[in-house]
Parts: structure tokens; sequence; C-alpha cells
């Protein structure tokens, strides 16, 4: 048995005998293909709401998705207005849906965003909007 050390997740006080804690064992350390799909499957089923899950992976929230990628030119908004060039890697909704459920197909509600941005905007919301969000 390996000996027990402190979780590899930030601020994490638990010990384990591997990289991370049961908590946080789905947290790649690497975010390569495989490791995402294991963790968004993970996110779906144990932390997103049924709610939004189902509109997620809804043909229209898919075509929406790619509209928005195709009239931003697949490039992060954010980004793109401090003059960087930067794929997006999602579409983002500017108000969230558990705030405004009505604007969830709404174009000039959505953005692509690259993972930074993303994570950046996310932290920003749930200062902004709080228990709404689950914060």
């Amino acid at each position: 048995m390996k000996p027990l050390r402190p979780c590899n997740k930030v601020g994490c006080k638990n010990i384990t005998d591997k990289a991370y804690c049961n908590d946080h064992k789905y947290i790649p350390l690497k975010r390569n293909k495989e490791n995402k799909r294991k963790y968004d499957r993970y996110y779906d089923l144990y932390k997103r709401d049924q709610t939004s899950r189902i509109f997620y992976s809804s043909a229209d929230w898919q075509k929406t998705r790619e509209a928005r990628k195709a009239k931003d030119n697949g490039l992060c908004q954010h980004c793109l207005k401090e003059n960087k060039i930067v794929y997006a890697d999602m579409v983002d909704h500017k108000i969230p849906i558990k705030v405004s459920w009505h604007l969830r197909l709404y174009m000039d509600n959505l953005q692509s965003l690259c993972n930074s941005c993303h994570a950046k905007k996310t932290n920003e919301d749930r200062l902004k909007y709080g228990k709404l969000l689950g914060g």
C-alpha cells in the first residue's frame, strides 16, 4: 500500500494513496480527449441538473450552437476584442440558462469562447448571480 498524501486538487484537505481523492478523481491531470469525455460524462450524470442535461443534448441546441460558431468564424469573441486570434472551444450563454431559461436559444445571448475565457466568465457569473447558479 502506498503512503497517504494530500489530494492534488488545489484547496482539498483529503488524503489519498492516488493522485486525487474520491471527491476529485474525475478531474484529469491532462485534459486529453479520453479524460475529458470521462469528466464530461461524470459531470452530466452527477453535477448538472437534468433539465440542462436534456437541453444540451437536444437537436435544437446542437444546431443553434453550430450556427453561433459559424457566425463567429470559430473564434473566441473575448480574445478577439483584445486583438488575439484564438479558436473557440465552446459556445456560452451570456446570461446563463439558469437565470433566463427563455433566452437559451436566442442567438444574441450566445458567444463563442475559448476554455480560458469561459472559465473567467463562469467565475464572474458565479459572483454576479450567486445562488441562482448553485454558488
